[in-house]
């Protein structure tokens, strides 16, 4: 599990360098950020607890 969490955490820094070096892409950043913010969410402890509950997979 972790390397997809490391490959999310690599696309994410891919995207907000590639939309701060082009044209001012907004969408690029958010997304990029978004994608690094879900990855250091899943690795901190707990987190498989809060997602199990959220979707309820008890």
């Amino acid at each position: 599990m972790g390397f997809w969490y490391f490959l999310i955490l690599f696309v994410g820094l891919f995207l907000v360098v590639k939309g701060l070096l082009g044209n001012k892409k907004f969408s690029l950043v958010f997304v990029g950020l978004l994608f690094i913010s879900f990855s250091l969410f899943m690795f901190s402890p707990g987190s498989a607890e809060i997602i199990s509950e959220l979707f309820n997979l008890n």
